[in-house]
């Protein structure tokens, strides 16, 4: 039996910033009024920024008690990509955030615990 391919993995242009609701409003001022970086989209819960060519996320989610960043990792063929980090080891963690149904993603953490969501590319980012 032959070795399965590896799907080929890309860094996404969307990284996330998961901050406490003591930290939110003046994380965003910060990127918004000091640095002046443009606005994308804005929420209840957060804002999205321009940060170079990639999307910074200010998420405010309240139960968490220090800041968090997360990062997105692009793959065209996601369930090879499960199929594969399951083979290493690499652990899931999906409890992490709910996605939509119809989203083909799934989140992991690497050694360090980071989180990252892995996805299928797609044209909205």
């Amino acid at each position: 039996m032959s070795e399965p391919i590896q799907p080929e993995f890309k860094g996404g242009k969307n990284i996330a910033m998961k901050l406490p609701p003591h930290l939110f409003d003046q994380t965003v001022v910060f990127y918004k009024d000091v640095l002046k970086l443009a606005l994308v989209e804005q929420t209840d819960d957060g804002v999205a920024v321009e940060f170079g060519s990639s999307i910074l996320w200010l998420d405010r989610v309240e139960h968490i008690s220090q800041p968090e960043t997360w990062l997105e990792i692009v793959t065209e063929d996601i369930h090879a990509a499960a199929d594969y980090f399951n083979r290493k080891g690499v652990v899931r963690r999906d409890e992490v955030e709910r996605l939509p149904e119809e989203f083909e993603g799934f989140w992991i953490a690497n050694p360090a615990n980071v989180i990252h969501l892995v996805r299928q590319p797609s044209d909205s980012g």
